[in-house]
């Protein structure tokens, strides 16, 4: 089974590229294997998310996988950073396309045991693929020439998941997406980006970068206000208002299945009656929370 994503992407290339990327993100880029792949945010001087990625480090370039619409925004933001560093940055948010597949083992090509990131042939060209975790079992992005998107989903086989049973089973799973659950503007922490996360994507120890500061701060603290949750119920706009006894605890993300994740205030009662929106809604513990 596989879904399409919308997705965009950026290609990083030149000497000084994993020294520059590593210095605009909260992943540690440096420290990860040839080929590899990180996670990462990218924060505003206030710590807060500006843009989410997953960060494919090869031989020859970086890749930045983005969701659809966020490469032009973090495009511009790295070119204000560009001095003196040995680097071009290009958008292939037209060239590029991205399927995930739920299961890695149904991936021809696909090395189960091996490396987290891996190039290898299928569908008459080179795709690079990832092992990420979307549904709450680790299956495989793969991200190809839109030329051969055809070719490549046909040496794919199986079903087509429609994007919304996607988003079921990782809501289901207490996975964050953090653009599709209107989760950009606030901080990684709090919507489960953080170590021990459900979606880690901070390195504490990886040296400086736009908001660590911020991130210093809250590591020796310990805690932020509020946490990633999980709310039962239907019929809200991602970013709809939760509110609880007459007060605003918190922010819905996308709705699907009767679930949805949020950010909420971290003293707000497990299983409380809350209203998203206006809608009747009921707060559920997470598995992994932050």
């Amino acid at each position: 089974m596989w879904t399409l994503l919308p997705s965009a992407g950026l290609r990083v290339t030149g000497a000084d590229r994993v020294d520059f990327v590593q210095g605009q993100m909260t992943g540690n880029l440096r420290g990860a294997a040839t080929p590899g792949m990180v996670a990462c945010a990218f924060l505003n001087v206030r710590g807060q998310t500006e843009q989410f990625a997953r960060a494919y480090k090869r031989a020859d370039d970086v890749y930045l996988h983005l969701d659809a619409g966020q490469a032009a925004p973090l495009l511009a933001r790295l070119k204000r950073y560009i001095i003196f560093d040995q680097v071009e940055v290009q958008d292939v948010s037209e060239t590029l396309g991205t399927v995930h597949v739920w299961e890695a083992d149904g991936v021809p090509g696909w090395t189960v045991d091996g490396p987290d990131a891996q190039s290898f042939e299928l569908g008459g060209g080179v795709v690079l693929a990832g092992r990420v975790n979307r549904t709450g079992t680790p299956g495989v992005d793969l991200h190809y020439l839109t030329r051969h998107e055809a070719e490549v989903l046909a040496a794919l086989g199986g079903e087509e998941a429609p994007l919304d049973t996607l988003d079921s089973a990782r809501i289901r799973a207490g996975i964050p997406d953090i653009a599709r659950d209107g989760f950009l503007g606030v901080l990684p922490q709090e919507v489960g980006l953080d170590v021990g996360g459900p979606l880690p994507a901070i390195s504490y120890r990886k040296g400086c970068y736009v908001g660590q500061e911020i991130m210093a701060r809250l590591e020796a603290r310990g805690q932020t206000r509020y946490h990633l949750g999980q709310l039962a119920g239907e019929g809200w706009a991602v970013g709809a208002d939760v509110t609880h006894a007459g007060k605003v605890v918190g922010q819905a993300g996308l709705n699907a299945g009767g679930l949805g994740l949020a950010r909420l205030r971290k003293d707000l009662p497990e299983s409380a009656e809350v209203e998203v929106g206006g809608t009747p809604a009921r707060v559920q513990s997470l598995t992994a929370q932050t």
